[in-house]
């Protein structure tokens, strides 16, 4: 097992990841819905900013990801649910299992855990009352 030292590494995680996902039942659909395929290229070197500044604390990434989990939501007639972002981080740690090992790999579990529940309450409490 490799443990995660470079961008190389996060791009190679976030490319594998996102794969799984593209493909899957549950969240392929959703993701494949709301990315257009000439647009994945891009979306990819942002997550991988993303997880290079959650796992260097260099600061790369550009964004707001609540506010584009709240619009998939609406978008989606508020029908995410817990199991959505249970089921993304339960791919993502079987990622994270299959490529790498160290401290930067249990890093990326434990802040994919906290994000994972943030996010979930970031699009329960815009949802309209």
């Amino acid at each position: 097992m490799k443990i995660i030292e470079t961008r190389e590494d996060v791009s190679i995680l976030v490319d594998t990841f996102y794969a799984k996902i593209r493909k899957d039942e549950l969240l392929g659909n959703i993701f494949n819905s709301h990315i257009p395929e000439d647009k994945w290229g891009e979306h990819l070197q942002k997550l991988t900013d993303f997880w290079e500044t959650n796992l260097f604390g260099i600061p790369k990434f550009k964004g707001n990801p609540s506010q584009k989990h709240i619009d998939v939501d609406r978008n989606l007639e508020h029908s995410i649910e817990k199991n959505h972002f249970d089921h993304w981080l339960e791919l993502w740690f079987e990622t994270v299992d299959e490529l790498y090992n160290g401290l930067r790999a249990e890093r990326a579990k434990d802040a994919a855990q906290r994000m994972a529940f943030a996010q979930f309450m970031v699009v329960l409490n815009h949802r309209p009352k």
